[in-house]
């Protein structure tokens, strides 16, 4: 009998309009690592799979020569979810490991991740993965400026591609990388054209390690950038971030409570919540990670990843003040804001 995985993890594919989500999950699904994956896609044309398929299950599924299974969305997301599962149990479709979700450009990507949680079904058999984010080396820059959408899609990312580089100058590119970096520290970050590692982009273990929970030059915070509203009038970005640290070992149950309260109340303005903690009577490292509503279950490191035994919480927030997160997080800790410091 095959085994399947107790949670399935599900996969996000998203980025802004025109930004190559395509053309990478056409790449993606050429390589023998998404051999055990199931994909839901659009539209098969849009992707261009007439070279890949293998075989044709229904009206809806076909079988790919790398032994990728690929599916159409026809109707409510969580109804195709359900229905892979169903035919997975009854051994019509081969029986993959792992789901990938593209999503189109101008989504949101929480409500995509919230319907696992949100369906009594799939909350049973499947659990969030990476949400892997392109980004457009040509026209990111605009499209941060311009669009929310494309804001929030790289603060939720836990790996970031930057595409069509052979586009632009090693300046742009270098600039975008570092605005990138501000929004979104400790995201992967890789270039398309690049070598990509496709079981990488998938692998969830390095989400927890400890020493990609900051980046090589440490922790950045952005400064809220210019948006444009339809009209061309000029207001703020109030997406910004910023890291916590705390000299002193965390009570487990208060932090719990605090988190919880937390994302119960504001939720939808935490995009990204991720962090090493140093739990009292706990002699190794706490990893937690979160996507507004959705908290990944805990990990217990089997070390920490330098002689730093501070605890340390990255946030990346849409409209929340940094200082009251400070001063509420103070409180639950039992520390004065002092204590914590700081940087945003």
């Amino acid at each position: 009998m095959i085994e399947f995985p107790a949670f399935t993890p599900v996969n996000l594919l998203t980025g802004f309009l025109g930004s190559g989500k395509t053309t990478l999950l056409k790449r993606m699904l050429s390589d023998p690592a998404l051999g055990d994956t199931a994909v839901l896609i659009n539209e098969f044309g849009e992707v261009g799979l007439d070279h890949h398929l293998v075989e044709r299950i229904d009206e809806t599924m076909v079988l790919l020569q790398s032994g990728c299974l690929c599916c159409t969305v026809r109707g409510e997301l969580a109804d195709a979810i359900r229905d892979l599962h169903a035919k997975r149990g009854r051994g019509l479709v081969p029986p993959f490991r792992r789901l990938v979700i593209e999503s189109t450009g101008l989504a949101d990507p929480f409500p995509v991740l919230s319907t696992i949680k949100a369906d009594p079904v799939l909350r049973h058999h499947f659990k969030p993965g990476n949400v892997i984010t392109t980004v457009d080396a040509v026209n990111g820059a605009t499209e941060l400026d311009t669009y929310i959408e494309s804001n929030r899609q790289v603060a939720i990312a836990d790996r970031l591609v930057v595409t069509k580089a052979d586009l632009a100058t090693e300046d742009e590119i270098g600039l975008l990388v570092d605005r990138l970096r501000r929004i979104n520290p400790d995201a992967m970050l890789v270039q398309s054209q690049d070598d990509l590692d496709v079981a990488d982009l998938l692998e969830p273990r390095s989400a927890t390690r400890g020493s990609l929970l900051q980046s090589e030059s440490g922790f950045f915070c952005e400064e809220p950038a210019d948006l444009a509203t339809a009209d061309g009038r000029v207001h703020r970005s109030a997406i910004a971030s910023c890291v916590l640290t705390l000299d002193e070992a965390v009570d487990w149950t208060a932090f719990g409570i605090w988190l919880t309260m937390l994302l119960n109340r504001h939720g939808e303005r935490v995009l990204r919540v991720k962090g090493i903690l140093n739990i009292a009577g706990e002699a190794r490292p706490v990893a937690i990670h979160g996507v507004q509503h959705l908290v990944h279950t805990p990990v217990h490191m089997d070390a920490w990843p330098t002689d730093d035994r501070r605890s340390r919480i990255v946030f990346i927030v849409d409209g929340l003040d940094l200082d009251l997160l400070k001063r509420s997080f103070a409180a639950f800790a039992l520390a004065s804001p002092s204590d914590i410091r700081m940087v945003s």
